[in-house]
């Protein structure tokens, strides 16, 4: 979501944004903002239930959101550089940082499962 957010800041994508309320022919509307919204808290609510979740509750739990984000962090950049003909690096690392950091918090979660 914090590479959606940095979009904003390449070349005419905050004037169209601002010009038509569309970024990409995508319509920006409160829908969009508060998924936008869920999936930027996410992360830091997941925070919680780690500390007051039961082990193999929470290891589950982290298993399941960790796969979700991995695949955002694919798909994201992924679906924009298909899109775009120019290069983006800021998008790459953070799709790279975010499906990296995912899929560690998986495969740590699982690796704990397996030993408890």
């Amino acid at each position: 979501m914090a590479s959606g957010i940095l979009g904003f800041l390449e070349r005419d994508a905050l004037k169209e944004f601002l010009d038509y309320g569309t970024v990409e022919g995508m319509e920006i509307g409160p829908e969009f903002l508060l998924l936008g919204a869920i999936i930027m808290l996410v992360p830091l609510i997941m925070a919680f239930p780690t500390l007051t979740l039961k082990d193999s509750i929470n290891r589950w739990a982290n298993i399941i959101v960790g796969i979700v984000f991995a695949v955002l962090g694919l798909v994201g950049p992924g679906e924009y550089l298909a899109k775009q003909s120019a290069y983006s690096a800021y998008m790459t690392l953070i799709g790279i940082v975010e499906f990296v950091a995912a899929a560690l918090i998986v495969w740590y979660a699982w690796k704990s499962k397996q030993k408890a």
